[in-house]
């Protein structure tokens, strides 16, 4: 006699596993990092309940994007970039929010790496499997990057339908989105292995904070001193922003290389000082 074939029943553990590796599968992993997906896909089984975070990470850059384009962009109805093309206020801005969503994204999706670390305990469970080191910072870090490309993805879908979209470069628009996500996501781990508590997040905050203001965000390099003009190129974040409104406004040249250059080799250190980290405190 057959035994009755017996279906997984929708919302049960097996279908949630099952959802969880295909989107552990579209999750950018790069070759030879070992078993890092399966680190993804317990985040994803373990964040299917808390979809609202999504969201609320989506919402607060298009309040900025729409609040400025409406309130201030009746004020100030051009601006002349620092290519010297005139381009609206709000077409100005919309670049630099959506480099920033990507950047807040990353950095507040590594806020559970510190919670993993130091009190749940987490790592030293998965370190005890065949994962190593290297997989569970390659495997948090594409974690945080999938969360913030999801919140790229939609701010572009918005600004592109709110028409502050110049040029059919921004097709672009979304990797290099993703680029700016791995930079500040890898860092961002590696810091949060230096934090002894809750209260020490806060330096996190207080970094972020002026390089959201201040990384000619809300107006062009040229209007900052020249003293200022050095420092402000050296933030991670100023190339994001020269990045994303480059290709966003069509003002797309070989300068390009080396904002993408900048993010990627700031990206592969902070994946590299986080694995070290990682096996440090817990291997050693």
């Amino acid at each position: 006699m057959t035994a009755p074939r017996t279906r997984t029943a929708r919302g049960s553990p097996g279908a949630a596993s099952a959802a969880a590796r295909l989107v552990a599968r579209a999750v950018p992993v790069p070759a030879g990092a070992g078993m890092a997906r399966v680190l993804v896909e317990r985040n994803v089984i373990a964040f299917r309940r808390a979809w609202l975070l999504l969201v609320s990470g989506f919402a607060e850059p298009v309040f900025y994007l729409f609040s400025l384009g409406i309130g201030v962009g009746a004020l100030v109805r051009t601006v002349t970039t620092d290519s010297g093309a005139v381009v609206p206020y709000a077409t100005f801005v919309a670049p630099a929010l959506l480099a920033s969503s990507a950047m807040n994204g990353a950095v507040m999706s590594t806020f559970n790496v510190f919670f993993k670390l130091k009190y749940a305990h987490l790592y030293d469970s998965v370190l005890a499997t065949p994962l190593g080191p290297r997989d569970v910072a390659v495997g948090e870090v594409a974690w945080s990057l999938s969360r913030g490309t999801i919140y790229s993805a939609a701010f572009l879908l918005v600004a592109a339908a709110a028409g502050m979209v110049g040029s059919w470069w921004a097709v672009l628009a979304l990797p290099a989105a993703v680029l700016i996500g791995f930079a500040f996501s890898a860092v961002g781990m590696f810091a949060m292995t230096y934090m002894r508590s809750w209260v020490d997040l806060d330096l996190v905050t207080l970094a972020i904070q002026p390089l959201f203001l201040f990384s000619a965000t809300f107006f062009p390099l040229a209007a900052y001193p020249v003293s200022l003009q050095v420092l402000v190129q050296v933030t991670p974040l100023y190339h994001g922003v020269a990045l994303e409104r480059a290709l966003m406004l069509g003002d797309v040249g070989p300068a390009l290389l080396v904002h993408v250059a900048y993010l990627a080799l700031l990206g592969l250190a902070g994946v590299v000082g986080a694995a070290r980290r990682i096996e440090r405190l817990l291997l050693s």
